[in-house]
C-alpha cells in the first residue's frame, strides 16, 4: 500500500517522475550540502601572524551579490542563534568614555589622582547599547576647512567654559551660533603660533621651524594640547604630532582636536607609563600643560625621558618662570633649581631658556649614563620595557637598547634604512613587500569608499564605481598596524588623512617601527575600550585582527560596540579576514545596524572583505 505522499506525488507527475525532475532534486541536495556544510564550526582558526591582504581586481556587483547571498544564507543556517538590533544608550551617555569613572574608582580605593587615571577593571559592563549622537550633531566639514571650524553640537563644551578658559590655545577659540572658529593667528604667546614654532627653532639654533627636519625632529608629543593649534601648526610642517591630555567631562581637549582631524588620545601622567615603548618621539612639548615636574621624586621627567630618543628636545612652556618685579633673575633661578637639577642626573642638558619658554636635549651620548654620581637616578634593569599602562619606574632606561640611534642619524623618510630595518628584526625584501601589497589593497579599498556600493542604483556594463574625493575621511585607525603599511600607502596616494596605527599588546610589538618611520601609533588591548571619545574616527581598518582574537579572552561584540562607539555617523569600517571571520562579523555589524557588503575576492583564496558603513541615527 503506497503512502499518501506517494499518492500526491503520482497525481502531480503521474506513476513515474520524470527523470529530470529526479536530477534537479539531486543536484538541489548536493547544493544545499556544499552551502550548509563549507564550515562546520562556530570558531575560525587562530593566527599567529597578521596574515598579507590579497591582491584583487575589477570587482563587479554580480560577484558582491552572490557573496551577499551566499552569508544570508550562512546567517539562516544560524536559526536561533541570531539575534536582534541593540538599542540606543540613554541620551547622558552621548560622551560615554569607558574606563575613566572617577566616582567607581574611589570606591575601589584610588586616590592621589589614581581616580583620574584610566582603570577598566573598575568599570562595570552594563547592557550593551549603542551611544547615540547628540541632537545637534552634524557630520563635520571636510578637511582642511574642518581643521578651522567645527559644529559646536559635536562637542561638549558650554559657553561659560569657554569664556572662563585662561589656556593660551583655548583663547585662540571664536564661539559663534552653531560653530566654533579656530584663529591660528591671534592670542597665542609671542604674537602667534607660527612665532611661538620659529622660536622654539631659533632657540634650538635652527633658521626657522621648517628645519625641524634638518634637527632630527619628525615626530612630536604634545602634552595638554590645548585645543590643537600648535599640533595643526606642526602637521602644516609635515611634522607627526600627537597631542595627549587627561580625560574631561566637559571641554576636553582631546575631544576639539580630533574634531578638527589632528591626532590626539586620551593620556595621563598620573601614576602610570603611556603605551608608547621607550624612544618613541623626538620632541616632547609641554605649554601650561599643568603638570608638577618635580613631584613625585622627578617620575615624571623620568617618563619623558623614557619617551624620548637620543638627542631628542623637552620643550616646556610655564608662566610659572615669567619674571615678575625687579628680583627675576633670583625668583626664576630659584624656581629651576630642581629641575635643573634633577635633568643633569638623567643626562639632560638645558640648551636654551627665552622668556617662559625652556629647552633641555637628551644625552646622544651613551656614555653619559655610565661616567655619572653614584646617588644620580638609577638605570633600569634590562627587558623592563613592558609599557601597557605600567607602573611609573624611578629608573632611567640608559642606552642598552639596539635603538640608541641619535635622531640627527635617523633617515629622514618612512623609508627606513637596511640598518634601522635589521635593529628591528625586519628584512627589507619583506618591507618592501608590505609596502607594495598595501599601495595596492588601498587603491581598491577606496573604490569602495562610495555609497553606490549600498544602493540599488543602476549600473549600465562596463561601468566603473566613481571614486570618492581624496579627503573624503580624515581621521583613521588601523586596529592592526603590522608595520605601518596602510599608513604609508595613504602618504604614497597623497589622501589627506593621518592614521593612528594600534599594535595589539598580543601581537608582535611592531611599534617601534612604526613609530621609527615618523607615524603615530599606540600599543593596545581590544579586549578594552580604546582611550578616546565618542565620534572620532571616520574610517576604521582591521586586517586579520578577528582572526587573531579569537583565541583571546575578548568578547567580539563588545569589540564592535565600541568600534561603533568611536566611529562617527556616516563612517567606514574595512575588515579582512578568513571566511569564518567575516561571516561572524557581519552577522554582529546587522546588529549594531551597520550596512554591510562582502566582498568576495574571487581569487580562491578564503580571505573576504567587510565593507561596512554607520548610518546618521537621529532620535
Amino acid at each position: 500500500m503506497r503512502s499518501p505522499w506517494l499518492n500526491k506525488l503520482s497525481l502531480i507527475f503521474g506513476p513515474r517522475p520524470p527523470v529530470s525532475w529526479l536530477l534537479l532534486c539531486f543536484v538541489s541536495v548536493l547544493a544545499l550540502i556544499a552551502v550548509f556544510g563549507s564550515s562546520s564550526s562556530n570558531t575560525f582558526d587562530s593566527v599567529t601572524s597578521t596574515p598579507v591582504p590579497e591582491i584583487y581586481t575589477n570587482y563587479r556587483r554580480l560577484k558582491e551579490q552572490a557573496a551577499v547571498d551566499y552569508f544570508e544564507l550562512r546567517t539562516l543556517s544560524l536559526g536561533a542563534s541570531r539575534q536582534r538590533e541593540l538599542d540606543l544608550c540613554a541620551k547622558e551617555r552621548e560622551n560615554y568614555v569607558p574606563c575613566y569613572n572617577v566616582t567607581a574608582n574611589l570606591l575601589v580605593g584610588f586616590k592621589d589622582g589614581e581616580e583620574f587615571d584610566r582603570h577598566c577593571e573598575a568599570s562595570r559592563q552594563g547592557k550593551r547599547c549603542l551611544v547615540r549622537p547628540p541632537k545637534d550633531y552634524k557630520i563635520p566639514l571636510r578637511w582642511p576647512a574642518g581643521r578651522d571650524v567645527i559644529w559646536s553640537g559635536n562637542v561638549k563644551i558650554t559657553k561659560d567654559q569657554f569664556l572662563s578658559s585662561g589656556s593660551m590655545t583655548k583663547r585662540l577659540m571664536l564661539l559663534e551660533e552653531n560653530q566654533i572658529a579656530f584663529h591660528s593667528e591671534d592670542g597665542l604667546i609671542f604674537d602667534g603660533v607660527k612665532d611661538y614654532s620659529r622660536q622654539i627653532a631659533e632657540m634650538m639654533g635652527l633658521g626657522s621651524d621648517s628645519d625641524f627636519f634638518q634637527a632630527g625632529v619628525r615626530s612630536v608629543l604634545d602634552i595638554g594640547c590645548g585645543f590643537g593649534s600648535f599640533g595643526a601648526h606642526l602637521v602644516s610642517l609635515q611634522l607627526m604630532a600627537l597631542c595627549i591630555a587627561a580625560y574631561e567631562a566637559t571641554g576636553s581637549q582631546v575631544q576639539l582636536a580630533l574634531e578638527r582631524g589632528l591626532p590626539a588620545m586620551i593620556g595621563n601622567f598620573v601614576s602610570r607609563q603611556l603605551p608608547h615603548p621607550s624612544l618613541s618621539f623626538d620632541m616632547v612639548h609641554c605649554a601650561q600643560c599643568g603638570i608638577v615636574w618635580d613631584k613625585k621624586e622627578g617620575m615624571f621627567l623620568i617618563e619623558v625621558d623614557r619617551l624620548l630618543k637620543p638627542g631628542g628636545y623637552f620643550i616646556l612652556t610655564s608662566p610659572t618662570s615669567k619674571p615678575q618685579g625687579s628680583a627675576t633673575g633670583m625668583k626664576k633661578r630659584n624656581m629651576l633649581t630642581p629641575l635643573e637639577q634633577f635633568t643633569e642626573k638623567i643626562c639632560w642638558s638645558l640648551i636654551a631658556q627665552q622668556d617662559e619658554t625652556f629647552i633641555w636635549q637628551k644625552t646622544a651620548d651613551a656614555h653619559c649614563y655610565t661616567s655619572r654620581k653614584q646617588n644620580d637616578v638609577p638605570l633600569c634593569k634590562e627587558g623592563r620595557d613592558a609599557p601597557y599602562y605600567q607602573a611609573l619606574m624611578p629608573c632611567v632606561i640608559g642606552a642598552s637598547s639596539k635603538r640608541w640611534i641619535p635622531i640627527q642619524n635617523r633617515s629622514s623618510s618612512s623609508h627606513l634604512s637596511s640598518a634601522e630595518l635589521e635593529v628591528q628584526g625586519v628584512s627589507p625584501e619583506d618591507f618592501f613587500d608590505d609596502l607594495q601589497v598595501w599601495q595596492s589593497a588601498l587603491k581598491n579599498y577606496w573604490s569602495l569608499l562610495t555609497p553606490l556600493i549600498f544602493s540599488d542604483h543602476p549600473k549600465r556594463p562596463g561601468d566603473e564605481d566613481p571614486l570618492p574625493p581624496f579627503n573624503m575621511v580624515r581621521n583613521v585607525m588601523d586596529m592592526n598596524a603590522h608595520y605601518g603599511g596602510l599608513n604609508a600607502a595613504f602618504l604614497e596616494e597623497k589622501k589627506s588623512v593621518w592614521v593612528m596605527n594600534v599594535v595589539p599588546v598580543s601581537a608582535r610589538n611592531t611599534l617601534p617601527l612604526i613609530l621609527d618611520r615618523g607615524f603615530p601609533g599606540v600599543l593596545h588591548d581590544w579586549c578594552e575600550p580604546f582611550p578616546t571619545y565618542p565620534r572620532t574616527y571616520d574610517m576604521l581598518h582591521a586586517n586579520g585582527l578577528l582572526s587573531h582574537l579569537s583565541s583571546e579572552r575578548c568578547s567580539l561584540m563588545d569589540l564592535f560596540v565600541e568600534m561603533d562607539r568611536i566611529l562617527r555617523p556616516e563612517g567606514w569600517v574595512v575588515l579582512s579576514d578568513k571566511l569564518g571571520a567575516i561571516e561572524w562579523a557581519r552577522a554582529h555589524a546587522t546588529q549594531i545596524r551597520w550596512d554591510a557588503r562582502v566582498i568576495d575576492l574571487q581569487n580562491g583564496s578564503d580571505q573576504r572583505l567587510l565593507v561596512c558603513q554607520k548610518p546618521f541615527v537621529k532620535k
